[in-house]
């Protein structure tokens, strides 16, 4: 499981959204191992009065904070998180200087999924890796 929010310029969201989306799921399926069907994304378009950022980024700066179940190992982690920069450059055309991205890890006991706390849930997929 995970949820993903994605912070940048209205503008530079707009044009890129898909491709952002597509980007940050394909990574995630397989490098962390998530099902196809279970993409959550939140993209949270930013006005330039709203969005105020070192003057060494662009307009196209862009803050992806992923909030998922604890379990992964440290170089599964550093993985996703190069490939996902490497992705986005490569594929989306974002400079890895415009890029950030924090992962949060919680256990599954601090979030409810449909009517259930997660640590009760049956995955159909693996979370340690």
């Amino acid at each position: 499981m995970a949820q993903v929010k994605i912070f940048g310029a209205r503008a530079h969201l707009s044009a890129r959204r898909q491709a952002i989306s597509d980007c940050i799921h394909g990574v995630a399926c397989d490098v962390l191992g998530l099902p196809p069907d279970k993409r959550f994304h939140r993209f949270l378009p930013l006005d330039p009065e709203d969005f105020f950022h070192p003057a060494d980024r662009s307009d196209a700066y862009t803050v992806i904070e992923i909030s998922m179940f604890e379990g992964r190992e440290a170089a599964t982690k550093r993985r996703f998180l190069e490939r996902l920069m490497a992705a986005l450059s490569n594929e989306v055309g974002i400079a890895v200087q415009d890029i950030e991205i924090t992962l949060f890890e919680t256990p599954k006991a601090n979030w409810g999924i449909r009517g259930q706390v997660a640590d009760k849930l049956t995955l159909d997929y693996k979370v340690e890796t």
